[in-house]
């Protein structure tokens, strides 16, 4: 029986992805934030964000031209929500590295609410990660029906994250009391 190898480039995807997300979370959980000012960079949360929702409209704009057949288009918004996620990363990096976590101070049934959307986000960005990486890696390389496998639990998984990305910033932002 003939057993299937992983390929150099997927190898290459996974460890890749293992590496970020290990950095990242030492960068939250074993760095302690610079002695910067609140007003350093203090537009990074709001700019996160505004990543996170080009994110989300761009999948949806994806998802939408796949379905009606204009590969172009689909390929366009795929690579414009690539974009953004990477912009999120690189800003919410900076970020942490300067004034680290924000707590949520609020009470009552919206502190667990908070608290399943960011767990679920944290586990699920995680995941989707790699994902997200396969699915460009068998896209460029034209081995479309392994990008059609892996894209129908990337997309929503990744659209997910966006959209829990842009929540968090509001829980954050106006309903941290």
């Amino acid at each position: 029986m003939d057993k299937k190898r992983l390929s150099p480039p997927v190898i290459f995807i996974i460890l890749a992805s293992l590496a970020a997300i290990i950095f990242l979370f030492w960068l939250i959980y074993g760095v302690e934030s610079s002695s910067a000012t609140e007003d350093t960079l203090s537009f990074l949360p709001a700019a996160n964000a505004f990543f996170n929702a080009v994110s989300a409209c761009a999948l949806l704009t994806g998802i939408y031209h796949i379905r009606r057949g204009n590969k172009v288009a689909h390929g366009f918004s795929m690579a414009t929500a690539f974009c953004a996620s990477v912009l999120f990363l690189i800003g919410y990096m900076a970020h942490h590295a300067i004034h680290g976590d924000t707590r949520f101070l609020g009470t009552g049934l919206i502190r667990p609410t908070y608290f399943f959307i960011l767990v679920s986000h944290i586990l699920l960005s995680a995941v989707v990660l790699p994902m997200v990486l396969l699915t460009f890696y068998f896209a460029a390389s034209k081995k479309w029906s392994a990008h059609r496998a892996v894209a129908r639990w990337t997309w929503p998984a990744w659209l997910y994250v966006s959209v829990t990305g842009v929540m968090i910033f509001v829980f954050l932002r106006f309903l941290n009391v």
